[in-house]
């Protein structure tokens, strides 16, 4: 009687995987393209502004992705569950919205103005470490060694690749060390998903994925907005209906949003967590070859040093993770925490 289900659910474990090899392969090359972008819209200025302007990109991206996921889980804001959210499920929404929706993309979005790809991919992976370090301290969650010893790894590698950077026009000076603005910015802005995400964990367990979602991206985008009013004047989003910008933010949005978010989905319904935390591992590696792909961005000395402690650190993680991963019920990465951190150790993912 078992014998016929066994093919049916190898060809739905082997093309969950797929979907997220697929996702990790765009989600990767996500930094890349974004600076990609900018250059071409350098070359093609409207008076005296860039109309593919980071901030552009990120505005009308995180609203391809708004649309995106009303239509996934659209059906999931109804009468009856939204009456289930207390008023501090809304509080701790909103600081996840404001953390990780606003305050971190337009953080790593300005240090990918401001430095090269390879240091904002690298230094991003302060986030996994520092996550691991708060979960330990503020919520009193176990790690075995081998969680610990990749999360120092992984740190050390981190600081390394930001105090040896050669110099440059954007640093500062602190402590006889040369600090780039860019990668202090990408730095930031892990700390801020390390916080969402720590908010997520503690606060927000319950609250179903699509109200999450869906919430985060529509506030976040809006604060984000008002931010950058606020800072940069009104002309900054001057172009923002440019039919230039419009058509590669198709591009962008259909592949990297819409397609990379719909594979990325699609791949978690049916795989494990070990699975899908140890394919978007893999997402550092994937955007330095993309940024030399692309961009012509080699590795630097300090990033290859940097870098090889971090990915010593990544595999000695995924190796504690892989130890661990029968604490999950059922090994499915079916709740909203879980997804939420095997998703923010990725990294930028483009939104």
């Amino acid at each position: 009687m078992t014998r016929p289900k066994r093919p049916h659910r190898l060809i739905h474990r082997i093309s969950g995987q797929t979907y997220l090899w697929l996702a990790m392969l765009i989600f990767g090359a996500s930094s890349a393209v974004t600076r990609k972008l900018t250059e071409i819209g350098a070359q093609h200025f409207i008076g005296n502004r860039n109309p593919i302007s980071l901030c552009n990109v990120l505005f009308v991206g995180n609203l391809c992705a708004l649309i995106l996921l009303i239509l996934i889980y659209g059906r999931q804001w109804n009468k009856a569950t939204l009456k289930q959210l207390s008023r501090k499920d809304w509080v701790s929404l909103t600081a996840v919205a404001i953390l990780s929706g606003a305050l971190a993309p337009g953080l790593i979005f300005q240090a990918l103005a401001l430095t090269g790809v390879n240091n904002v991919i690298l230094v991003g992976r302060l986030e996994p470490p520092l996550s691991l370090a708060l979960s330990v301290w503020l919520l009193r969650e176990r790690v075995n060694i081998w969680e610990f010893i990749g999360a120092i790894a992984a740190f050390v590698g981190v600081i390394l690749t930001i105090i040896l950077q050669p110099p440059g026009e954007t640093m500062m000076n602190m402590g006889g060390f040369g600090l780039g603005i860019g990668e202090l910015l990408a730095a930031a802005g892990s700390v801020a998903i390390a916080a969402s995400m720590i908010i997520g964990k503690k606060h927000l367990s319950q609250i179903p994925l699509g109200i999450y979602s869906i919430f985060r991206t529509a506030l976040g985008t809006v604060i984000f907005f008002l931010i950058a009013l606020v800072l940069y004047g009104s002309d900054h989003f001057a172009d923002v209906f440019s039919p230039f910008l419009w058509q590669w933010m198709f591009l962008y949005g259909g592949l990297i949003v819409v397609v990379g978010q719909s594979f990325w989905i699609k791949g978690l319904k049916t795989s494990t967590v070990s699975t899908a935390s140890l394919i978007g591992s893999f997402s550092p590696i994937v955007g330095i070859l993309a940024a030399y792909l692309i961009l012509g961005e080699a590795p630097t000395l300090p990033q290859y040093i940097g870098g090889s402690l971090i990915l010593v650190g990544i595999f000695l993680s995924q190796f504690g993770t892989w130890r661990q991963t029968s604490r999950v019920a059922s090994g499915k990465v079916n709740s909203t925490p879980v997804q939420q951190q095997v998703e923010t150790g990725m990294g930028f993912k483009g939104i």
